[in-house]
């Protein structure tokens, strides 16, 4: 089944020059950039990005970190992308992650992570949304 999710590099991969690495990894499995660019959240709009999040623990240290610095976000495009690039990051506590992944290969803790991946199809609607809009999107 042909989806798209959304991807970021996030600021400690591109801060790390792990952009290349990324992108080669999904190249390598097959897996559409149909658009990509370098972004800077607010706190607000990681807060808005994040908002499933509140309340929780990690909230805060969460959209602390990720309007930190530049993130690189992409939609990607393929046949059961959500899971297939989910599978190619790796599980979210690299310690965790399966060895090959991403995640395993670069991150360097359970937050600084490296990427982070939409986790069903009506999430990556949302995100996508988020940061794209459709002129920046090419039709299939």
């Amino acid at each position: 089944m042909r989806q798209r999710t959304l991807s970021i590099i996030k600021p400690d991969g591109v801060s790390r020059n792990l952009i290349g690495k990324v992108i080669g990894r999904l190249e390598a499995a097959d897996i559409k950039i149909m658009a990509m660019k370098m972004i800077k959240m607010t706190k607000e709009q990681a807060k808005g990005f994040y908002k499933v999040h509140e309340g929780k623990p990690f909230y805060e240290s969460v959209t602390d970190f990720m309007s930190s610095g530049p993130s690189v976000v992409m939609v990607l495009d393929g046949d059961d992308v959500i899971k297939e690039y989910r599978k190619l990051m790796g599980a979210t506590n690299y310690k965790e992650a399966e060895e090959g992944t991403i995640r395993r290969e670069f991150a360097t803790d359970i937050e600084k992570n490296v990427v982070h991946g939409s986790d069903s199809e009506e999430n990556a609607r949302f995100e996508i949304n988020y940061f794209f809009n459709a002129l920046e999107i090419p039709a299939q």
